[in-house]
């Protein structure tokens, strides 16, 4: 080569380097960790994924382009979600979305450096996630579904709708602190209803059926099922439960109302999980958990199915029925 043409092309190179390597830098793919206490075919769990996924690429990140998603179904089993916890935070990814309290307490156990954003952790302060909901103050942040107090409301409707009701089974997962949290909230305001109220675990499928089949033969029963990953991971059982027994039931959940059940009052769990994609998008671009609030639902959803109501022999009161934000005939 002669030397003009050497320093022609070295010349062009030099230029174009910084070129290429801001390129480069813009396009740089970050890493995106999600972890999941369910079955990858659970269809709850992939319309909530679904939903961060929508919300992420609204915000500009798109799957293979400038970010790469590895996503762990460790289902609901404990030792199944440490040790997919455990390899999530090995790999460093750049943030990690993590759903509940069954997937974060065991991130926070392996990583305090990775970020983790949560999108329906009740009372992270009382589980001792983080310091404060104004000041995180740690490697977390996210969104809480609902205060305790709920409960009240859960009760409350479920009186409304079935005046009748006397003993009212509250279904809670006795593994984390929002378990017996809600339930002591439902049990301190029964009294004033009248209403007596007995704890069932969650534990697994036998223990479920154990339960509500000796409590389901006294009279003038209802059912409230509580927030918790185990919850939505028996689902089909719970609503089929309710049915066999005649057992009216509130939960805490549209897809339980969508799958037979009666009624649903709680936090558009959906729009949880897109508000969860924007903090994901404030900590790549440089923002830290410690310092973005922990922040609470912005819609809530009361949902009736006439259509179960009826199988039961009830007629739901009007104007519960006007309030409501969905009807399923």
């Amino acid at each position: 080569m002669k030397r003009r043409e050497f320093i022609t092309l070295l010349g062009g190179t030099a230029v174009a380097w910084p070129l290429v390597a801001r390129a480069q830098q813009r396009e740089r793919v970050r890493s995106i960790g999600i972890l999941l206490p369910a079955a990858a075919d659970d269809a709850q769990y992939q319309v909530w994924v679904g939903a961060f996924l929508q919300g992420l690429a609204q915000l500009g990140w798109n799957i293979g382009l400038n970010t790469r998603i590895d996503t762990r179904w460790a289902t609901a089993n404990a030792d199944a979600v440490r040790r997919q916890a455990a390899e999530l935070a090995a790999l460093a990814p750049d943030v990690i979305l993590a759903p509940g309290a069954s997937t974060l307490g065991p991130l926070l156990q392996v990583t305090r450096a990775v970020p983790i954003v949560f999108a329906i952790v009740a009372d992270p302060v009382g589980a001792g996630f983080i310091e404060n909901l104004a000041r995180p103050g740690g490697n977390a942040t996210g969104f809480t579904p609902f205060e305790y107090g709920i409960g009240v409301k859960w009760l409350e409707v479920l009186k409304q709708t079935v005046p009748s009701v006397t003993r009212v089974a509250v279904l809670r997962d006795p593994a984390t602190p929002s378990g017996p949290a809600q339930f002591g909230v439902i049990q301190a305001v029964a009294p004033s209803l009248r209403v007596e109220v007995n704890p069932v675990n969650l534990r697994d499928a036998a223990e479920i059926e154990r339960a509500v089949a000796a409590f389901a033969g006294s009279s003038n029963g209802g059912l409230i099922v509580t927030a918790s990953g185990l919850a939505l991971v028996h689902r089909s059982l719970i609503v089929k439960l309710a049915a066999q027994h005649r057992l009216p039931a509130v939960y805490f959940e549209r897809v339980f109302v969508a799958a037979g059940g009666l009624i649903s009052y709680g936090p558009d769990q959906i729009d949880q999980f897109r508000r969860a994609a924007g903090y994901v998008d404030r900590i790549l671009k440089g923002e830290k958990p410690a310092d973005l609030p922990v922040q609470a639902p912005t819609k809530y959803e009361l949902v009736i199915n006439l259509q179960t109501a009826r199988a039961l022999g009830l007629e739901v009161p009007p104007t519960l029925v006007a309030r409501a934000d969905e009807v399923i005939e």
